[in-house]
């Protein structure tokens, strides 16, 4: 299967259902009988448009990651002031962790984390790619003596994502901690004060003003 291609209808069904399946039950713990009739087809059609349950987490991370890729790649030749990209960057991380919880939480927690033997080439592309648009902007802001020189520019994209991922899984605790008594406050808090700490963070880490 060509991983370029857009997916049909009913691919996208059969990603969807395997998505949710994966995350709660863990890609090991997730056959292709279970996918198959979670989505109300044959194990035959999965096998068709799929392959095997590898190349269908293959699929599922492209259809999940590859737009995040173009919007940072547009962001990193944007005619915009590196301190305002760097902004963005980060505001759109996170807006697609929170929005793709399910399958950051396979990628990053269970396949990356080592539980699992199938790698994935196409998540080291995304990333690899990702990680260059970063590298690309920060020099940038470097050449202009915007942000210091001295700064590890391959543990930013893990500080956001750390920090967010911390946050979430363990998201009883600060519901708590914090009286966050609606799913929507604890999403407010997310889209506003986490967000903003991250923001600080970073800028820290930069160490530009304004």
């Amino acid at each position: 299967m060509n991983l370029n291609t857009d997916f049909n209808e009913k691919q996208i069904e059969i990603l969807l259902v395997a998505e949710s399946l994966f995350a709660d039950n863990g890609f090991e713990g997730t056959s292709i009988r279970t996918i198959a009739k979670e989505a109300k087809i044959n194990i035959a059609m999965v096998s068709y448009y799929f392959g095997s349950k590898e190349k269908l987490l293959q699929a599922l991370a492209s259809y999940r990651l590859k737009d995040l890729r173009f919007e940072i790649e547009n962001l990193a030749t944007e005619d915009l002031d590196p301190r305002e990209k760097m902004k963005r960057l980060i505001s759109l991380y996170i807006n697609r962790f929170n929005c793709n919880k399910g399958i950051y939480r396979i990628l990053h927690f269970e396949l990356a984390g080592g539980k699992s033997n199938i790698k994935l080439e196409i998540l080291d592309d995304i990333r690899l790619k990702n990680f260059n648009a970063l590298k690309r902007i920060i020099e940038e802001g470097q050449a202009k003596s915007i942000f210091k020189k001295d700064v590890t520019i391959e543990l930013i994209t893990p500080t956001i994502l750390g920090t967010f991922f911390h946050v979430y899984m363990n998201k009883i605790y600060f519901q708590n901690l914090l009286q966050l008594e609606k799913e929507s406050d604890f999403e407010h808090y997310i889209e506003n004060t986490l967000t903003a700490h991250i923001h600080q963070t970073i800028k820290g880490l930069l160490n530009y003003e304004n």
